[in-house]
């Protein structure tokens, strides 16, 4: 049996390195048996990349790791995680809702095509039944998980990890880590999952909890650790620190209260060419925004907030369930928004997952960069081979897109120049909107110069600008104005003089439920 006393986890001198860019230095964490561990820090801060070497995704450069009192080889392998009672539940909670909460529960037997036999079913119901009844579930085991809620399914996704954690005693062991898992649920939902965190420490397993939210934070957690630029700042208990005590961990310094709006918005136009109003989606609960011709408004906040899905509702990418958006003169219902009919008012949008959303990686750079003009430009036959390669060719000269050759194949390129490239398709359009997210996720200094130069550029030929970024760096170069949502609405703005990356932190951090400066790196993309 495991000692009460011996730590879940015991991570010593673990470091990680990414090419020249060193990502954790000598990193020592603990988790005790019993207890639920607060694992915070800004993005950037090396949290994603520890949790991925437990996970086996990355072998650090050095260190070791302990689970349970035994050391073990890295990268960690399935069987090392299973053996020591190690799971996980992210974000995306890795649930299949076409499938019922029993078969979820048992993803490992239907993943292995074993399935759920008849004989097994009964059993398999009586021990989902008593998991739940023993945690507080209020589940029905044959009910599909596409219609349960985004509460239950974060409640079925850590029912499913405990029980893999369970030991013969009926006690739980082991560790489970819970990465962000109330990032998308409403405040009022926050509380029972939270509650739930409690009753599985208390029945003995360790529980690594990763948020950016201070109030959870401070309510769940037994102790904390903190993250900064890669290196352990401190492990204390929570019950001995205030708010502003986390966040000095995390900063690095106090955070000053700052007075939004203490300089004036230049004046950029008489009408604005995008308005939008009482938009409402998934995330976003309200939201108004008025955009001048020129102008280049930033939208930030915490995952959850409902900043990284605004875009995505302008553009149709995603249904909104009410407002309205008006480009100009045209005014068009949200709802019934897509790509195409977005494409035809002069909306554009570039997505932050380039690879999956705003490319065609199996085309080469000239199909890629091309299709949107040349559709403007004539019918069916009007793609031919040598049109397209004039055309592409042009506009990768004319935006320095490296190597300058449409023949190849789009994925070979660098993910600066991938991203110049959408940018180009874009762009030779004439939009009237731009839409970004995330515009220079992933790409060298260079290259991010270049993309701020083509955005600004843009802006002055008269095109309203929205960039929905984690980046307050690039929010600060390139925006007139920012503006921060909490909970699916626009708390608090800056502008003018005000936006600047002290300020932009300081509006995050002033009377904020949050705990992090939403600054990304490559590590933790």
């Amino acid at each position: 049996m495991t000692d009460p006393a011996q730590p879940v986890l015991r991570m010593t001198g673990v470091g990680k390195t990414f090419g020249p860019t060193r990502v954790l230095r000598d990193v020592d964490l603990t988790v005790r048996r019993g207890e639920v561990h607060g694992l915070l820090g800004q993005n950037g801060s090396g949290k994603s990349t520890l949790i991925k070497i437990l996970a086996g995704f990355h072998t650090p450069d050095g260190g070791t790791v302990e689970l349970d009192g035994t050391s073990v080889d890295l990268p960690l392998s399935t069987a090392d995680r299973r053996d020591h009672r190690l799971r996980f539940v992210h974000q995306d909670l890795a649930l299949l809702p076409s499938l019922t909460v029993l078969e979820n529960l048992l993803a490992d037997d239907v993943a292995t095509g074993s399935g759920i036999r008849p004989r097994r079913k009964r059993a398999e119901l009586a021990r989902a039944t008593a998991l739940f009844e023993r945690f507080g579930i209020s589940l029905r085991p044959d009910t599909l998980v596409r219609d349960i809620s985004r509460l239950e399914r974060a409640k079925l996704a850590i029912a499913r990890a405990v029980s893999h954690l369970d030991a013969e005693d009926s006690s739980v062991r082991g560790l489970l880590v819970l990465d962000e898992p109330t990032a998308f649920l409403p405040q009022g939902e926050v509380s029972e999952l939270v509650a739930l965190m409690r009753t599985v420490a208390a029945q003995g397993a360790g529980v690594l909890f990763v948020s950016h939210d201070l109030d959870e934070v401070l309510t769940v957690t037994d102790r904390v650790s903190v993250l900064r630029d890669g290196e352990l700042v401190g492990s204390e208990d929570t019950a001995s620190l205030a708010r502003g005590d986390l966040v000095r961990m995390i900063v690095g310094r106090p955070v000053s209260t700052l007075s939004a709006g203490s300089a004036p918005l230049p004046a950029v136009g008489e009408r604005p060419r995008l308005q939008v109003s009482a938009l409402r989606g998934r995330a976003v609960a309200h939201l108004d925004l008025s955009v001048q011709p020129g102008e280049i408004v930033g939208l930030t906040g915490v995952i959850g907030s409902g900043f990284d899905e605004v875009n995505q509702l302008l553009f149709g990418a995603l249904q909104a369930t009410s407002g309205s958006v008006a480009v100009d003169d045209l005014e068009l219902e949200a709802g019934r928004l897509s790509p195409s009919t977005a494409i035809r008012a002069g909306i554009a949008y570039l997505p932050s997952d380039r690879a999956v959303e705003g490319s065609a990686p199996a085309l080469t750079v000239g199909e890629n960069v091309a299709l949107l003009s040349l559709r403007q430009g004539g019918g069916p036959f009007a793609l031919t081979g040598r049109r397209l390669e004039r055309h592409a060719g042009k506009l990768l000269r004319d935006l320095d897109v490296r190597p300058p050759q449409s023949a190849l194949a789009y994925a070979s390129l660098s993910g600066g120049n991938q991203q110049k490239a959408m940018l180009a398709k874009w762009l030779v359009t004439g939009p009237k909107v731009l839409l970004l997210s995330e515009p220079t996720q992933g790409v060298d200094v260079g290259a991010r110069e270049q993309i701020f130069n083509l955005i600004a550029e843009a802006a002055r030929q008269g095109c309203a600008v929205v960039c929905s970024s984690s980046d307050l760096d690039q929010l600060a170069q390139l925006c007139n104005r920012v503006l921060l949502m909490r909970r699916g609405v626009v708390s608090d703005e800056v502008h003018g003089q005000a936006v600047t990356k002290a300020g932009l932190t300081d509006m995050l951090f002033t009377d904020a439920d949050v705990v992090t400066r939403p600054l990304r790196a490559a590590s933790d993309a």
